[in-house]
């Protein structure tokens, strides 16, 4: 039975607090204040201008507080609007003064105007309501007795009834006096939505309002939407992004009652659920259950990755916002840890999804980048390495230079960072003298530099092939006679590396999903697996022509105990389909010249339809690009046919075979590999440029698939 989490409102949460509001039957606007002042609400709305602070040129009243009440202005017992009541309170600022003649004692809001020493003292009060599509300001006239005129004291307040807002809104509110004397006021608040009010009988909007009810299932998440039958509702699944607008993920319109259903791996903080009756001027409500979920965290860090930005840029990508910091760190090779370059260089707070530039001179295939969120390393990517090569054997010096021009220079070695002429038992102590000739010499590359020091990265394959020529000789040699030992088991020792033979069969639908297809055929060589897909095969093709080509792979994977993988895609069904109807080939279809799937089914088809296929072919699908179902069912009778990734471990396990032993766990960490590999390819394969959703595709019980 699935565990329910929590049965909730979509605006106000877990635990709902209902609230019983008044009613105000006037439609007019209105003012009021608190005894002992007076007060005037102008007619019509005006322009909203605080314009600049100026000096008081005497006692003068101010806004202090924004106060803020929900009430219903209602046309009818059952036609009502939500509405903000907002109360300003007042104070006096500023002192009276003493002149030497007769002077006024009172100004008013206007510095012209100057009144006798016992009228009262007026400010004009604008308030600014603004709540998306809504704006408007008003403006209060407010006159106080001379009798309450204390300075610093607080006079009273004055009432305005009120601003219509739409449920479940943000409203933003600010006030200020016209001239202004102080910096605006200003409030923010949500509204809650029809859950969260005693007004399912007001407001009409709130009449068929969806519930929702999340729950968990094992793996699985289900979205079950209790709404009543034939009524047709709009959901939408956003990532709600704190820089930047919200990016939306899922969108459908249904009718009810539904399930959706997500796979846990789905589930991030700021996943966010939206759903409203499709209605004229329906209300949407929304609610981001996930934000404490343990199980969305991981998968956020999961999914973040860095990306380098040529020449010296990067970023974070991710889904959700992350508070994390990053720092530049130096990977040698074989040598531990990374060792961030903090100082001389400083930590950086990292905004996602933004271009970041450190402050480098040049790259370098040792320099990484190190993410941490709350002091632990959560990513790690040495991004240069792709562009510049593997890790080099550089020695980096750190220049430190001090008062007076005083300058010191250290090589960062895994025990710290060592001075070049000391008496030290380090590698970097040995070569100080060499390290600074070669320094001065113009052979190292400066990687930063400022006012205070700058970092070098020196060569250090020199000294290297002077030390060990001889161990280097002696591990020929010894290698030269393992060589030999080893080709008295040359078949066997083949074969254990090898692993077992794979030909890898697909439609090229495109150049996104071939780029896929040799993501996933790399991935599965790394296991090891021996994989044989025509894209690494392009001159054997054009020399001996698709189908002889797949003839002779065929015969020689089969024989050798191996499978034959059938990769689904949109294009590989409709091939299979064209096929199964007509009884062969399409030959006014184009296909291209290195398909050898195309040419394959001439031989693939016979051994499904006699019974041969069970134990030498195995079907494939990626499960975001493919609906399981668009597999023709010839296939998915005879052969197991498998999602990916989500089924990476059956599949794997397939291409295994029955006799191969594996460790406990290992098949699963293999799978994982898998899956990180393939899913940046994935992840470009979803969003090519063009007319394609953008949207990852679900697990929808109900509705069509992308």
């Amino acid at each position: 039975m699935p565990v329910r989490w929590f049965l909730l409102s979509l605006a106000l949460g877990p635990s709902p607090v209902v609230l019983s509001l008044e009613r105000l039957m006037e439609p007019r606007d209105a003012a009021r204040c608190s005894p002992g002042l007076s007060c005037h609400l102008w007619d019509g709305d005006v322009l909203c201008l605080p314009g600049a602070v100026e000096p008081a040129p005497g006692p003068v009243l101010v806004p202090t507080r924004l106060q803020t009440e929900l009430v219903l202005r209602c046309h009818e017992e059952t036609d009502c609007n939500l509405c903000v009541r907002v109360s300003v309170h007042l104070a006096v600022r500023g002192h009276w003064e003493e002149p030497d003649n007769e002077e006024p004692f009172g100004r008013a809001a206007d510095p012209e105007l100057e009144e006798p020493r016992n009228a009262s003292l007026q400010a004009q009060v604008v308030l600014s309501f603004q709540a998306y599509p809504t704006a408007r300001c008003v403006l209060l006239e407010v006159q106080v007795p001379t009798a309450l005129v204390q300075p610093g004291q607080s006079v009273g307040s004055v009432t305005f009834d009120c601003f219509e807002a739409a449920l479940g809104a943000e409203v933003r509110i600010w006030s200020y006096t016209q001239p202004r004397y102080q910096a605006e006021l200003n409030f923010i608040q949500r509204l809650p939505d029809c859950r969260g009010l005693e007004v399912q009988d007001s407001i009409q909007s709130c009449w068929a309002l969806p519930w929702l009810n999340v729950s968990a299932d094992g793996e699985d998440v289900h979205l079950v939407l209790d709404v009543p039958e034939e009524q047709h509702f709009g959901l939408s699944l956003y990532w709600n992004q704190a820089q930047g607008p919200t990016k939306p993920w899922w969108h459908r319109n249904l009718t009810g009652p539904q399930t959706i259903t997500l796979n846990h791996t789905d589930l991030v903080p700021c996943l966010c659920i939206q759903v409203w009756p499709l209605e004229p001027d329906s209300v949407r409500t929304s609610i981001c259950p996930f934000t404490n979920d343990t199980r969305a965290h991981r998968n956020l860090w999961r999914r973040a990755r860095l990306q380098l930005l040529p020449p010296r840029g990067w970023r974070l990508v991710s889904p959700c916002s992350l508070p994390t910091e990053a720092t530049l760190c130096w990977q040698a090779p074989g040598r531990g840890s990374c060792q961030p370059l903090v100082p001389p260089l400083t930590r950086e707070n990292v905004t996602v999804n933004e271009a970041l530039e450190f402050p480098l001179l040049n790259g370098h295939p040792n320099l990484c980048v190190q993410v941490s969120s709350w002091e632990k390393l959560q990513l790690q990517e040495c991004l240069w390495s792709e562009s510049l090569g593997p890790p080099k054997d550089d020695m980096l010096l750190v220049e430190t230079r001090g008062p007076q021009d005083n300058r010191s220079i250290c090589a960062l070695e895994p025990s710290g960072c060592t001075p070049l002429l000391s008496g030290a038992s380090t590698r970097a102590a040995r070569l100080g003298e060499q390290l600074l000739q070669d320094l001065q010499s113009g052979q190292c590359l400066q990687l930063w530099k400022n006012d205070l020091g700058a970092l070098w990265a020196c060569p250090m394959d020199k000294y290297t092939h002077q030390r060990w020529a001889l161990v280097w000789l002696a591990c020929l040699l010894f290698a030269a006679v393992l060589f030999l030992l080893l080709l008295l088991k040359k078949n066997h020792v083949k074969a254990a590396a090898r692993g077992r033979a794979a030909l890898l069969l697909y439609s090229a639908d495109d150049a996104g999903f071939e780029r896929l297809v040799g993501t996933l055929a790399s991935a599965l060589c790394q296991l090891p697996l021996r994989v044989v897909v025509d894209l690494w095969s392009r001159r054997e093709l054009s020399a001996q022509g698709s189908l002889a080509w797949f003839h002779a792979q065929r015969l020689q994977i089969l024989q050798e105990g191996g499978m034959v993988i059938l990769l689904f895609s949109p294009g590989a069904v409709a091939l299979c389909q064209e096929w199964l109807q007509d009884g062969t080939s399409a030959s006014g279809a184009q296909h291209r010249p290195h398909d050898a799937f195309a040419a394959s089914l001439s031989c693939v088809l016979p051994d499904f339809l006699q019974g041969r296929a069970p134990g030498r072919y195995v079907g494939a699908y990626f499960d975001s690009l493919l609906h399981p179902d668009a597999v023709p069912a010839l296939f998915r009778a005879a052969v197991p046919v498998l999602a990916l990734p989500s089924q990476l471990p059956d599949f794997l396990r397939t291409l295994r075979g029955p006799g191969a032993a594996a460790r406990p766990g290992g098949l699963r960490n293999r799978a994982q590999q898998v899956s990180r590999a393939l899913q940046p390819a994935l992840d470009s394969c979803l969003q090519p440029p063009g007319a394609r959703e953008t949207g990852l595709e679900m697990g929808l019980e109900a509705g069509d698939r992308t």
